[in-house]
């Protein structure tokens, strides 16, 4: 079994099960990943594979990089990631990974970027309360007092303040395979998943 995968972010949709019941989606299409390192505990401290996806021109990339898939026997990749294996015996070079690897009611981890919202305050950023909007106050959405004066003389780190929203590595943990399409590469996982479209997902598969 395959530990994970990388996709691409289709989009939302919805489906009904046997019940009825309406069940928002998200629609990702597996890239073309293929195996293009195995680490050991002996030679790197950890076992893991190396994954490579999104093909491309062998133009686009540096010599480094195509020395590294010449080694493998594989095409012109330009993204590489990881997955963790208890045992890299069991894979190959230039392996090949795909949807076979899936079934439906599997559940799986996805990571991938946020949506980035750009400098927000805190009232968008931290779900904050609003001043009063009448009786002569001027106080609407400012952050109010961050900290006392002589004593610490500072603001302590971390303070919930004004800054960027998003745009950030987010983890779903538990999300169930509902479809999948092997003809067309396309998965069907439940409910939403970070970034927009075309953002590109790792989908691991809890052990």
């Amino acid at each position: 079994m395959a530990p994970g995968i990388f996709v691409r972010k289709i989009g939302m949709t919805h489906i009904f099960d046997e019940n009825g019941t309406n069940i928002p989606v998200t629609l990702v299409q597996a890239e073309d990943c293929q195996i293009s390192q195995i680490k050991t505990s002996k030679t790197d401290g950890y076992n893991a594979i190396q994954v490579a996806y999104g093909q491309t021109k062998p133009s686009k990339l540096s010599k480094p990089i195509l020395g590294h898939l010449e080694k493998s026997g594989l095409p012109s990749f330009r993204s590489f990631g990881e997955f963790a294996v208890s045992d890299p015996t069991q894979y190959n070079l230039a392996e090949s990974i795909d949807l076979n690897s899936f079934e439906i009611g599997q559940t799986v981890k996805v990571t991938g970027q946020s949506i980035g919202k750009g400098f927000t305050g805190n009232q968008k950023r931290h779900n904050f309360s609003r001043g009063p909007m009448t009786h002569g106050s001027k106080n609407h959405r400012l952050p109010g007092s961050i900290g006392a004066g002589s004593t610490p003389s500072r603001v302590y780190p971390g303070k919930k303040m004004a800054g960027q929203l998003g745009f950030k590595k987010t983890t779903i943990d538990n999300s169930t395979i509902l479809y999948i399409d092997n003809d067309e590469k396309i998965l069907a996982l439940k409910g939403s998943l970070p970034g927009k479209e075309k953002n590109i997902l790792k989908v691991i598969t809890k052990l």
